[in-house]
């Protein structure tokens, strides 16, 4: 039943949200530049909406994302907001064709964040998301921690907000508390309950986003929510990489997004944000392509699909080969033919000796020149006797 729900879902809508949650990363401030050149590489890249910020938070925040819905980007522009009319007019004064009206509904929130009733929220959700409509705008409405909300709770709520006019549902697992089947549970659940438009919004705090972003869809959330590199509050959101190039490879879904663009966007990210892409991110990291292990270089010289499951070149990426302890003959011999040198399997049994002790004693693989230095002394040992 799950699988039967998602299939009426040819290809998910992607809302990044890099600009909002993603600036939320502890110690992450974006440049006004910064966010007007993301937003513009995200919308070169297909994403279906952007989320471009706070717009109650005033001053530069408010002007940057003027600045954005004036640059009349392909995608909608959404602006995050309280359930609060002066919020939603500080977005009408934006610009904005689309606003994501934000309230708790699990109990703990509600009761100790709040310090209200279920009622109040109800009331206040209506309330809002009605004068948000008033003036045209596209509602997304935020369910904050729903992940942790009794389900008979929350299809309350959603039934209340699709009465009030909002046009989705953006369901938070805002700690990150679910695993997928019981994402998938909830998500088809919802769908069958309330027919209403869901966006999965999936923290990473148990290091499950991208799964749990995937299993939504799957069971019928047509709108997935990410931010680049998997920025965020705590432990990040859903990568934007990782659930697109997901999309493609593992679910064999049609993705409208320009992958090719996916390293270019990464790595502006890393820099404007401070947060350098650990080396074995997926999808970006640097590792995904570098090899070293004799098994892996062999197999990839034979065919490069023994290890890769998409061309490095894909993502805007290059293969890597190291040269260390784990490497084989024939590894080595490749890396001599980068240099235009052709290793007879002698010298390079005899390089490929050295190699293994010097990175034990290094505790690295070996350099370029660190390589070279090595064969020149072999051919001159060679030469000399």
């Amino acid at each position: 039943m799950l699988e039967t729900a998602g299939q009426f879902i040819k290809e998910p809508k992607i809302v990044d949200t890099t600009l909002r949650d993603g600036e939320q990363t502890a110690g992450v401030v974006f440049s006004n530049a910064e966010k007007r050149q993301i937003a513009h590489l995200l919308d070169g890249a297909g994403v279906y909406q952007i989320e471009a910020g706070v717009p109650a938070m005033k001053g530069d925040e408010k002007q940057v994302i003027k600045d954005i819905v004036a640059a009349n980007h392909r995608a909608s522009i959404l602006g995050w907001c309280r359930a609060v009319t002066d919020d939603i007019q500080d977005g009408i004064d934006c610009g904005l064709d689309a606003v994501c009206i934000s309230i708790p509904v699990s109990d703990v929130h509600i009761e100790k964040k709040l310090k209200k009733d279920r009622a109040w929220v109800h009331e206040t959700i209506s309330r809002a998301i009605n004068f948000a409509k008033s003036h045209g705008l596209y509602v997304s409405c935020n369910a904050e921690d729903a992940s942790r909300a009794r389900m008979e709770d929350l299809i309350t709520f959603a039934r209340i907000a699709k009465n009030a006019g909002a046009d989705r549902l953006r369901f938070c697992d805002t700690v990150g508390i679910l695993g997928p089947a019981q994402t998938a549970a909830k998500i088809a659940t919802l769908m069958q309950e309330v027919g209403f438009p869901i966006e999965i919004h999936a923290h990473n705090d148990f290091g499950m986003a991208t799964a749990n972003s995937l299993t939504a869809f799957k069971a019928g959330a047509e709108f997935i929510s990410v931010t680049v590199n998997g920025l965020g509050e705590r432990a990040g959101n859903a990568a934007l990489e990782e659930v697109v190039m997901a999309l493609k490879y593992v679910e064999n879904r049609p993705v409208s997004f320009d992958i090719s663009k996916l390293k270019g966007i990464s790595e502006f990210v890393a820099q404007a944000s401070g947060r350098e892409i650990p080396l074995n991110k997926p999808i970006v990291g640097r590792n995904i392509f570098t090899h070293e292990a004799g098994l892996q270089v062999d197999g990839l010289i034979k065919d490069p699909k023994t290890y890769e499951v998409f061309h490095p070149s894909e993502i805007g990426g290059e293969r890597q080969i190291l040269v260390g302890k784990h490497s084989g003959k024939n590894a080595l011999q490749m890396k001599f033919r980068e240099f235009g040198i052709d290793l007879d399997d002698h010298l390079a049994e005899a390089i490929l000796t050295i190699v293994r002790e010097k990175a034990v004693e290094y505790k690295r693989h070996l350099f370029d020149k660190e390589i070279m230095y090595i064969y020149y002394s072999q051919t001159e040992r060679k030469n000399g006797q």
